[in-house]
């Protein structure tokens, strides 16, 4: 559809190289006056994704330096391992700190080799600067990022940015070094907080009880991650806890991820009656088939997702059986065990709602793919 003069609409182009992967933007906005203006559009750089690895060597700063003030919705994916990786993300997320407010969502991905211990302190020194100037945050994703997190990067969360809305801390660091205290002050300043991912032992008894306080808003998604030292030794979370804050928030949804460094007395504690567990995830080394008869009591109303990485046995066949029998909403089931055929038979024929399961009869090699339901 051109126009008289063969030009397509800026509007058009617009909608067009906001498609594009970087480098293809930069490549149009030097083919004509027309594409330059188009591209530098902001419909272009309002949902933004960039990757530090492949995209940004040689053409990138500048190109992405003029259009910053557009950005608000940031997916940002580099290689900790790699310093010159590391080095580009830090650099933008300063120049985005040096923006002002615009930034409304962050989210930080990492790929390749895992880092050293110490190699992120640049990156979350950028997000912690990030923090202090974009007070229209709303969303902070650092659940794919490998580095421990710490009490300054919450508080500075909790101070700068009051209307956020989701924030995931739950990321796969082995030191859990994020305390209660601060998780307490951030909830405290942030009302309008409807996501929430943290680590076990970042969560308190008194932050249930704020979570659960009547002026809040509503709380849609709270995302438990039990894996470190720190979380064996948390504090219990009452079931009368939770049972408020379920009927304070009736459409909370919880996911609970329980892996290997939990004892079977850790998991008996922390799976209460009361908990909307809507996902439960288990790597444990040691009972599984318990905490699966456990959900199939307790959580059969909300239970929409169950993975299990166990050895196979007897015993996890009879409670798989048991789930799927009490279950009738369950949407997905992977379970990385052989299991025996009555299993898959029992989900298929009890669960009408299922999408996708990964439930195999025989060893296979890995990785293992799931099956969609027609």
């Amino acid at each position: 559809m051109a126009e008289p003069r063969g030009h397509l609409p800026e509007e058009m182009l617009a909608l067009i190289f906001c498609h594009l992967p970087l480098r293809d933007r930069a490549t149009a906005a030097q083919v004509c006056r027309a594409w330059a203006a188009a591209a530098a559009c902001s419909t272009v750089w309002h949902d933004t994704k960039v990757s530090c690895d492949s995209e940004w060597e040689g053409m990138l700063p500048p190109c992405l330096s003029a259009c910053l003030d557009h950005v608000h919705n940031l997916h940002l994916e580099f290689e900790p391992a790699k310093k010159p990786s590391r080095q580009a993300a830090t650099k933008l997320l300063k120049a985005l700190a040096g923006r002002g407010p615009g930034l409304q969502s962050l989210l930080l991905e990492c790929s390749g080799e895992k880092p050293l211990f110490d190699s992120g302190r640049d990156v979350l020194g950028a997000v912690h600067a990030i923090c202090q100037t974009a007070g229209g945050l709303r969303h902070l994703d650092l659940r794919r990022l490998p580095f421990m997190l710490d009490d300054a990067l919450v508080l500075q969360v909790a101070h700068g940015c009051p209307q956020l809305r989701s924030l995931f801390l739950n990321n796969c660091t082995l030191v859990g070094s994020v305390g209660p205290d601060s998780v307490l002050e951030l909830l405290v300043a942030c009302r309008s907080l409807r996501v929430l991912g943290l680590h076990l032992a970042s969560l308190s008894h008194a932050a249930l009880g704020v979570l659960a306080a009547q002026d809040r808003a509503p709380l849609d998604l709270l995302v438990l991650r039990c894996a470190s030292p720190e979380d064996t030794r948390a504090p219990e979370l009452p079931d009368q806890a939770w049972a408020v804050l379920r009927r304070r928030h009736p459409g909370l949804a919880v996911e609970l991820e329980l892996e290997t460094a939990l004892c079977t007395h850790t998991v008996r504690r922390v799976l209460q009656p009361s908990v909307p567990v809507a996902a439960l995830r288990l790597n444990l080394s040691g009972d599984t088939a318990g905490p699966v008869h456990f959900a199939a009591r307790h959580y059969a109303a909300n239970l929409r997702e169950l993975e299990v990485h166990a050895a196979a046995s007897a015993e996890l066949d009879a409670a798989l059986e048991a789930l799927a029998a009490r279950c009738p909403a369950l949407r997905e089931v992977h379970c990385f065990c052989v299991v025996r055929p009555a299993v898959r038979s029992a989900f298929l024929a009890h669960c009408p709602r299922l999408r996708s399961y990964t439930l195999k009869l025989t060893r296979e090699r890995h990785p293992w793919r799931p099956t969609l339901v027609a």
